[in-house]
């Protein structure tokens, strides 16, 4: 018999170990930008009222069902569906899966959101910097066309990012980049949980502008809809 080598899985190991009682579990997360930071568990298990704004903002403007992309422990899916809405949290841990199932979400979908079967929804929701799936500026096309598929006539797409060239800013305000180089917004991440490593993976963050760009060459229309202080934003894009 042939067994499955099972991938690690380090944010559905945290995300499952706090369902089930330590509440002190968090993901170590390292990035190549960044010094390595720990993501508690805690978190992803928000009540609405402790989303920030703009979270509480983009859940407000969705419509119809409702596809809630990386959806973690759920949480989001859950404010929606007491929202009344009929949301899907798609989600490719099976450990963060099994826990939204127990908390309660109703339509959850395992898998990848660039190979499963696309089936048509309203909104596409993309929070926590979601569309950093796209993981860099030349797959974004690719991801974009995938949200094509998922998106029913008339649909949204309801984005967060945020514009990281801060983290290239000299003390004097002079920003240094190596305009040779890729995007600044394009880090490499990792993920610890206990002894469970994570193979490293690509994420973009994306400024607004280049992202309307973007947008317009993949036939969406996009529009700034929130930009707090420290660069984050909510974006609506939709087909043209």
């Amino acid at each position: 018999m042939i067994m499955e080598k099972k991938l690690p899985d380090p944010m559905g190991r945290a995300i499952s170990a706090y369902w089930a009682g330590n509440k002190k579990a968090a993901v170590t997360v390292y990035a190549d930008q960044l010094e390595a930071d720990e993501l508690p568990a805690a978190y992803l298990f928000r009540e609405e009222s402790e989303m920030p704004e703009r979270e509480q903002f983009a859940l407000g403007l969705a419509r119809g069902r409702v596809l809630d992309i990386g959806a973690g422990a759920g949480s989001h899916a859950l404010a929606l569906q007491e929202r009344g809405l009929d949301v899907t949290a798609l989600e490719i841990s099976p450990l963060a899966c099994a826990v939204q199932r127990e908390r309660g979400v109703k339509k959850v979908l395992e898998g990848d959101f660039f190979s499963l079967p696309a089936t048509p929804h309203d909104t596409l929701l993309l929070l926590m910097n979601g569309i950093g799936l796209a993981g860099t500026l030349e797959n974004l096309p690719h991801f974009l066309a995938t949200c094509k598929k998922w998106l029913a006539p008339g649909g949204q797409m309801l984005l967060e990012s945020s514009d990281i060239l801060y983290l290239y800013q000299e003390e004097d305000g002079s920003v240094v980049l190596d305009l040779n180089g890729a995007y600044y917004g394009e880090l490499i991440y990792m993920m610890a949980f206990g002894q469970e490593r994570g193979a490293p993976f690509p994420w973009l963050f994306i400024d607004f502008d280049l992202l309307q760009q973007y947008a317009e060459e993949a036939g969406f229309t996009a529009e700034l809809l929130l930009q707090e202080e420290d660069d984050h934003y909510i974006a609506r894009l939709q087909l043209a």
